[in-house]
């Protein structure tokens, strides 16, 4: 059974899919089931330019930054997309981003956590602890 926001990747084909509605099938691409992908968090090596911190402006809006020391942001290696999610899962907000690009994103302050994909090391997440 699938839960709502979960992320599925193709080994084969790098599709990734995210969760909108929950059911109880199997999700398959490429003729093998999907991989659900698991976000990294700061247990994890390389936090330092992967977990996304928050931080609350003077105008009260947020923004979210991909690790306290930038991510970089070249053809080779970089982050694909942010997405920051509410804390009741009732919102979410996303974002793609592009090589040249500032590995950053603005929202309100109603969300709780962000999740970011780095082209080579995969799915991350953070937290707002504000």
């Amino acid at each position: 059974m699938t839960e709502r926001l979960e992320m599925y990747r193709c080994e084969i084909c790098g599709n990734l899919v995210q969760v909108i509605l929950e059911g109880e099938g199997e999700l398959v691409c490429c003729g093998q089931p999907m991989v659900l992908l698991k976000p990294k968090n700061t247990e994890n090596e390389g936090l330092e330019k992967h977990i996304p911190v928050f931080e609350v402006k003077s105008d009260g809006k947020c923004e979210i930054r991909v690790g306290s020391t930038p991510h970089p942001m070249i053809p080779e290696h970089y982050i694909e997309f942010v997405e920051t999610i509410s804390g009741d899962k009732m919102h979410l907000y996303l974002e793609y981003l592009k090589p040249g690009m500032e590995p950053v994103i603005k929202v309100e302050n109603k969300y709780k956590s962000a999740l970011e994909f780095c082209n080579i090391h995969g799915l991350w997440e953070g937290h707002n602890d504000k």
